[in-house]
Formats: structure tokens, sequence, C-alpha cells
């Protein structure tokens, strides 16, 4: 089925669903130079959103952001549709409605009975089946998802979705569409999730199994997470601004849609706040409390002094021992450098992967004076983790020491992958499935990561800067203390780390 040329002057673009997506979708699409028309149910809804739309121009006009020309020349371009029937000429139309499918099915088949065999029928779900709302259509082929992200104009990444009756040729004409609108197209097969909410499982729900786990408070997971780790966002702040009756449905959506996958369990915590109207910042409170919509801090324990224990290092990891001697020389530590460690000494483990139990186990170290220091976050701030018997005084001892150069250090209790090794290499190893799945390129998955989800890297290139190998040994010595699949390692992860090639390596 041939479709139509992107980038033709008379272009015109239907959107059903005047609501924000719908109306950051049309105004994208005037400022690319194409003629839209709205269509609502609710009368009144086209001519507010064509109202709001002049007005978002006029204000890009008058911030310089574009020139009044452009701002008057593209509100120009938008039209209203009174009925389904006024779409006719429409080459595709892109519905923005609620996630319903039977109500997303019922619009496609009315306006199969009005536009041309040739326009394309677009839906911007976000978690409904491309498959299945073609499969209702009379020409399912030309049927595709093109999933927008909120708000519109400022999210400058669309998912091209091709579904299982999808012609690819209905797929490449989006993703011109997409482009001339300004925005980075990344195709992707129907799937659950598709690439960004598919991916972003490994975030949220791993940090909430740690708080499940008592392994530390919500504050200091965020704390940990922005400040080690790099993203913009702790995992707590991003479900305060989602709000939970958003994000938990999605959680459970997306485990359901796998068949109760462990990689994307949910956990009963999201459940519980819901129920409980704790939503995030739409309620005032969520894991946080929330005074005139800003969050209040969660003071963290005052800093012991630094003390002159000697210090005692594990070289059990070689390469982790020499980053951390490194560290120690520049705090100026009192050392220990006997082969075993002697009896007032505080003895300090590097563990990928395994808890500090474990860690201590293995070289026959006192417990009670044992602390793991994450070797994958020596700067921004350290973590340390203590088994169970270690005492107070050890871990203020090596809290006041490693944060004696001005950096932050939290103190956790005992976890396999402390707080960042272990939501690090979740993430990537979803990524990494994503790809063996061939739901999407390896590139486009980090492009539409790192633009959908705002993080560092994406999960591919974030699994390469860690290196393969390091995120396998994590993941292994997680699943063999669980004994949990949530924690078995890629197909597409394992092969790479053997090969010792990039996770951005495609198949040939």
């Amino acid at each position: 089925m041939t479709m139509f040329d992107a980038n033709r002057n008379d272009l015109l673009l239907g959107v059903v669903g005047t609501g924000l997506m719908g109306r950051g979708i049309a105004q994208i699409a005037v400022q690319g130079g194409m003629r839209v028309l709205l269509h609502d149910v609710r009368p009144e809804a086209a001519g507010e959103a064509r109202d709001a739309i002049a007005q978002t121009l006029a204000t890009l006009a008058g911030k310089g952001k574009i020139s009044t020309d452009d701002a008057h020349a593209a509100t120009a371009r938008l039209g209203i549709a009174e009925s389904l029937d006024a779409l006719a000429d429409c080459n595709v139309v892109v519905e923005a409605i609620s996630e319903n499918l039977e109500a997303k099915c019922g619009l496609f088949q009315r306006l199969e009975e009005v536009v041309g065999e040739r326009c394309i029928l677009a839906t911007n779900t976000s978690s409904l089946s491309v498959t299945a709302i073609a499969a209702a259509c009379r020409i399912p082929e030309r049927v595709a998802g093109f999933h927008f992200f909120s708000p519109v104009p400022l999210m400058k990444i669309v998912e091209v979705i091709d579904g299982a009756l999808s012609e690819p040729s209905a797929g490449d004409a989006l993703m011109a569409l997409a482009r001339r609108m300004g925005h980075t197209p990344v195709r992707a097969k129907d799937s659950p999730g598709f690439i960004v909410n598919h991916a972003g499982r490994g975030f949220g729900t791993e940090a909430l199994r740690i708080l499940g786990e008592g392994i530390a408070g919500f504050a200091d997971i965020d704390r940990i997470l922005r400040e080690a780790a790099g993203f913009r966002m702790g995992p707590f702040e991003l479900l305060d601004l989602t709000g939970l009756d958003v994000s938990h449905p999605v959680m459970e959506s997306i485990y359901d849609q796998y068949y109760q996958e462990p990689r994307f369990r949910p956990s009963p915590i999201t459940r519980q706040r819901l129920a409980a109207g704790l939503l995030g910042r739409k309620s005032g409170r969520g894991f946080y409390v929330y005074r005139d919509g800003k969050a209040e801090s969660v003071a963290e324990e005052a800093l012991p002094p630094k003390t002159a224990t000697p210090i005692w290092l594990s070289r059990r990891n070689e390469p982790a021992a020499e980053r951390a001697e490194a560290l120690l020389d520049r705090l100026g530590a009192p050392r220990d450098r006997g082969e075993r460690p002697g009896a007032d000494s505080l003895c300090i483990v590097l563990p990928l992967g395994e808890d500090a139990t474990t860690a201590a186990l293995a070289e026959g170290l006192d417990p009670a004076r044992t602390l793991a220091l994450d070797p994958l976050a020596l700067d921004g701030r350290r973590t340390l983790m203590r088994t169970p018997l270690t005492t107070r005084d050890a871990a203020d001892a090596a809290r006041g020491l490693f944060a004696a150069d001005g950096t932050p250090v939290t103190v956790i209790n005992d976890s396999p992958g402390f707080v960042v090794q272990r939501v690090l290499a979740t993430i990537v190893n979803i990524g990494c499935d994503i790809a063996q799945q061939r739901v999407a390129t390896p590139e486009d998955i980090d492009r539409a990561v790192t633009l959908g989800l705002g993080y560092p890297k994406g999960p591919l290139a974030m699994g390469d800067a860690l290196g393969a190998s390091t995120v396998l040994a994590i993941l292994d010595a997680m699943h063999d203390f669980y004994r949990d699949p949530r924690y078995r390692p890629s197909p597409w992860l394992v092969r790479r780390a053997r090969l010792g090639v990039s996770l951005l390596t495609p198949e040939e």
C-alpha cells in the first residue's frame, strides 16, 4: 500500500480528541507546516483547543521562540471538524482519546467509513495493543501506533509502532511525519509498554523493592540515585510527580501483559499508598509531604567526626581495590596494610552484586567491624553497607572517614548490589531484553530512553559504561542470593559479555 509523502505542502492531518495530548500534537503539526483539523465529541472542545493553541503560539512569539509571522501562519493552518465526516480528505488521522480499547476500535471503524483507503489511522495509545486496534478495522494494514509523550511540544520523542498487521510503509510515513513535526521518531514493534514504558520498569520497581526490604529509606534511595548515578530525579520523587493513580496501574498492566514476568513485578507499597490516597504532589502528600507545591526536605543523620581508626582494605576485587586505595590516600586515612586486619582495624570490602555479609564471610572477616563500600559509586555520594552485626561505632567511624572530603555518605542495611548496582543492573538487563526481543534496534532503545525518560544514558550505553561483564557479575550474584528469576540475565547481555563487545552491537 502506497502511503502519502510526508513532505507535501498540502498534507492534511486530522486530530481526534483535543485534550492535552491532542492539542500538543496539533501544535507541532501546524508548526511543521501541515494543515490540521481538530475534532472532539464535545462540541465546544475543538474550538477551545484551537484558541488555546493559538494563544500558545502567540506566547512563543512574544518570547522570541518563533517569529510573529510563523505564529500567525501556524494558527491559520488550524481548522475545526464539526463532525467526523469533515475528515474525509485527511491524509492521516491521529486519535488521542481516552485509553479504552472499545472506544478506539469504534472510532477507527467509524473513520474507515469516511476517509480514503490510503489515509493512515494512527493511535496515540500508550498502553493498548496496536494490533488489537488494527484487527477491528477493515484495512488493518494502514493502522499504526504514533505514541507521543506529554507535554508533546517539549518531549521531542515519538514511538512509531508497527502492529502485527501494519504495513511497513505506514510506519515509514509516520517516521517522516514525526521528523517534519520537529520530533525524533523511534521504531518499535507492538509489545506491552513499547520501548519507553517497557524500559522504565527497572528504575522505580527495583527502588520499591529496596525500600520494601528495609535496605534504605525512600529519601536516601533518591539521594543515592541522583548524586551517585546521575539521574535528574530519584524514583520516589518521580512517582510523586507522576502520581500513583497513574504509575501503579501502569506497573500492574505491563506485569500482567507479560504474564507475570518477574522483572516487572510491582510492589505492594504502591498499591497500599494508592488506596490511602497518597498520590504525590497532586494530593499534597506522597512519599514526600508538599507545602505550596514544594517537597519538604527529609533530614539526614548528622555526620560523625573523623576518627583515627585504621582501615584494612580487601583486595579480593583488585580493580575496585585500586580505585578505593587512591580514594583512601586522598582522604588521608590511617591504614592497616597487613595481609589480615589487626584487632582494632575497620574492614572495608568492595563487592559486586554481593551483600556485605557474604563478602565478609568469603574472607573470614569479623562482621561486627566490616562494612562494604560501593566500588561503582566513589564520587558524588558514597554508599556504605553494614552487615546485620556491624557495630554503630564501626559504621560511624566509616561514615566519618569517607565523608572527610565533603562528599556525602549514606549508610544502608545489607543488600546484594547496594542501591546503585542493583538499580543500574536492572535497567541495563531490561534494556538488553528489549533488544533481544527485537522490539527495537539497540540505537532506538537508547535514543527513546534518554529522550523519553531523561536518563543520563540509555540502558545499553549505561551497560557499556559499567562493562557488560560487570553488569553480568552483579546480576549473577543477586540471582544466586535471592533465587528469584527477576535477576536472571538477558541472553543479549550474556553473549556480549562473553564476546567482550558493546551491548549496542546488533545482530547481522
